[in-house]
């Protein structure tokens, strides 16, 4: 019988000093209940406590380990890159080299900077798209999470949306008033919205795919609507795609659909487990940041050399043949075979998947916006979550996040998986 003695005394030790016992809020599981796993360390598809315990792992980090946990070539580069000096307030080599795959793989990444997270990608490209129009207002989408910063904080994903908070305090109202939030797949919104305020919209932040309110994909039209209304209105089209990104495809969800935006985000992935991020776009736009132009964005650990080297060795790992395709086979695959589990035993489920991230919503009706999300049973959901962990399978631990499948996850584990999942639905069914 396993035990988690050592999980509960090292999270009642972090309640006294961190909120809520943790430096991300989603982490605490409150949504799903019972006691978080502290863990000790990775390998491959799987994680391990510090009791002990294993677990076949789909958080991957919430998505940058693409590769499984302590990728044997990622340790060395990093080990590799920390002997020669973690960090210089200096340009290397390494950040050239960075930015040139990113620019050979991103269809609309003409330039880019890196900086040291997903949200300060976002920060600093909402800056830019205000400063290049003259324009302050931004449209984003119900239940989509661009990070932290005050403008995004309105009708957010993730951990905003799992807490069950509206917004957030410290926010100033003026703040938040320049913030529209449309609902996800609705192009005639986003029109209307356009119409509203025509001349006063600087850009359209926009999740390719959904991922912070659980996988929703972009209806038939969708990503293209936007790009011709922004070409009409003349405000500037941004794909958040710090989730998607080296994700969905080489070259992110822009080059899968065949949308281009004018401005981009990353993270995750292109860190290869560790803190990055960057924002790019075209050259003109790019080109009005200092020290070029006049809007203003700097960062002591932007491209430091550590997260360098993780994230060109990951990505030189994934640019190989056959890789993405492998990724599309084990994700349908996972997604099928858990519809059919789902079907066997007469438990509502919804799946959606795009490429090697998928979510499994405790619902039976179509999810292509935040309020059919929200349609979710969060109760088995729970069950369903505190279910898998005890047979061994570690998911997010919210209804609204995405599972993430690796290039480490075999056949084999995904079988286990599938068959952990129907032992637990039987003993659900009728509760």
């Amino acid at each position: 019988m396993p035990t988690f003695g050592n999980s509960q005394r090292w999270f009642q030790a972090a309640g006294q000093l961190m909120p809520g016992g943790v430096n991300s809020p989603v982490r605490a599981w409150g949504a799903v209940g019972g006691s978080p796993r502290l863990i000790a360390r990775g390998e491959g598809p799987r994680i391990y406590d510090v009791d002990g315990n294993a677990y076949l792992d789909y958080v991957g980090s919430w998505g940058p380990l693409i590769l499984g946990h302590a990728h044997p070539q990622v340790v060395a580069a990093v080990q590799e890159a920390a002997a020669r000096g973690t960090s210089f307030g200096a340009s290397t080599p390494g950040e050239v080299e960075l930015a040139q795959i990113l620019v050979e793989a991103v269809p609309g990444l003409e330039m880019v900077r890196l900086v040291s997270s997903g949200t300060e990608a976002c920060m600093s490209a909402l800056r830019l798209a205000r400063g290049a129009t003259g324009r302050g207002r931004v449209i984003k989408f119900d239940g989509g999470y661009h990070g932290h910063a005050d403008s995004f904080l309105v009708a957010a994903g993730s951990g905003v949306l799992t807490q069950g908070i509206p917004g957030s305090p410290g926010v100033p109202p003026e703040i938040a008033g320049l913030t529209i939030s449309l609902p996800y797949n609705d192009l005639e919104g986003v029109a209307r919205s356009l119409k509203q305020y025509s001349g006063e919209v600087a850009a359209i932040f926009v999740e390719p795919v959904a991922g912070n309110m659980g996988v929703v994909p972009p209806e038939d039209g969708f990503l293209e609507g936007l790009r011709r209304l922004c070409d009409q209105e003349g405000c500037l089209l941004v794909f958040d795609e710090v989730i998607t990104g080296f994700r969905v495809a080489w070259g992110g969800a822009q080059a899968l659909y065949g949308v281009r935006p004018d401005l981009t985000c990353l993270g995750k992935i292109m860190g290869g487990g560790l803190p990055v991020g960057a924002y790019g776009g075209r050259k003109d736009l790019m080109a009005q940041m200092a020290p070029a132009g006049p809007i203003y964005q700097a960062g002591t650990l932007s491209g430091n050399p550590v997260a360098v080297a993780a994230g060109l060795t990951t990505l030189r790992a994934l640019n190989q043949p056959g890789t993405y395709e492998s990724l599309e086979e084990k994700g349908s695959w996972l997604a099928r075979e858990l519809a059919g589990a789902a079907g066997r035993r007469g438990v509502p489920v919804t799946i959606n998947r795009v490429g090697s991230m998928l979510t499994v919503f405790c619902t039976t009706g179509p999810v292509t916006s935040l309020e059919e999300a929200k349609a979710a049973d969060l109760g088995r959901f729970s069950r369903f979550f505190q279910g898998l962990l005890a047979e061994g399978v570690y998911l997010p631990p919210s209804q609204f996040e995405a599972w993430f499948v690796s290039t480490a996850h075999r056949q084999e584990d995904l079988e286990s998986t599938v068959a952990a999942v129907e032992r637990v639905w039987a003993g659900m069914v009728g509760h």
